[in-house]
């Protein structure tokens, strides 16, 4: 039995489709390193909000919102993650994680209801990624938390160890490719951006809702 509630269903027609490789547990020694540095990066900004409320969208297995209120300086109250299939998630979650399904591009939360939106990952499989970034920044009332692969780098990366050859590198379900400045340049459609990290090869973004 998974830990955690789930508590809605609200799953339509545009989802977000991707790969189900499980990075958190790789035993790859250069995987578990970059992994290391993301989630560093990722915790770093997290704990820079010390959110009391947090929402995670796209949140698959479940290992990144458990990581981050398992380091978090200030441990939020309320606590909620959601995906459009909750099949994937990981055993033994923290039992005060609340979870459901749902879309991105309808959210049923209202305006500001979240000290923090963290949406890692996610970008780079909508088919309209701005829509997406509107809809969390409409929740979101102190920051958004925002990363997506590097490219091109990402595609080398993966043609380097010899990955999707015939796919010129890309990720199965990766159907956006976002560089550093093409992320920026998304994320300021709707947020004033406050701090990046680049751990290879992603890119993250903290910005305030506007």
């Amino acid at each position: 039995m998974k830990a955690g509630k789930r508590i809605v269903s609200m799953i339509h027609n545009e989802n977000i489709v991707g790969n189900t490789y499980d990075k958190y547990t790789t035993r790859n020694p250069v995987a578990r390193y970059l992994m290391r540095n993301f989630l560093d990066s990722v915790t770093s900004l997290y704990n820079e909000i010390k959110p009391t409320s947090v929402l995670e969208i796209g949140c698959g297995e479940g290992r990144l919102i458990q990581h981050l209120v398992s380091n978090a300086k200030v441990k939020p109250e309320a606590i909620m993650a959601s995906d459009v299939s909750l099949e994937h998630l990981s055993n033994n979650l923290n039992s005060k994680i609340e979870f459901f399904e749902g879309s991105i591009y309808e959210l049923p939360f209202e305006n500001g209801q979240y000290d923090l939106v963290v949406c890692c990952e996610v970008m780079e499989h909508l088919e309209k990624p701005a829509n997406g970034l509107a809809e969390i920044s409409r929740i979101a009332n102190k920051a958004v938390l925002l990363s997506t692969p590097w490219e091109p780098i990402w595609r080398i990366m993966n043609l380097m160890r010899g990955k999707y050859l015939f796919n010129l590198g890309n990720t199965p379900g990766h159907i956006q490719h976002f560089s550093r400045s093409g992320l920026i340049e998304l994320a300021q459609t709707q947020l004033d951006v406050i701090s990046t990290r680049t751990p290879l090869p992603w890119t993250i973004i903290l910005g305030k809702p506007r």
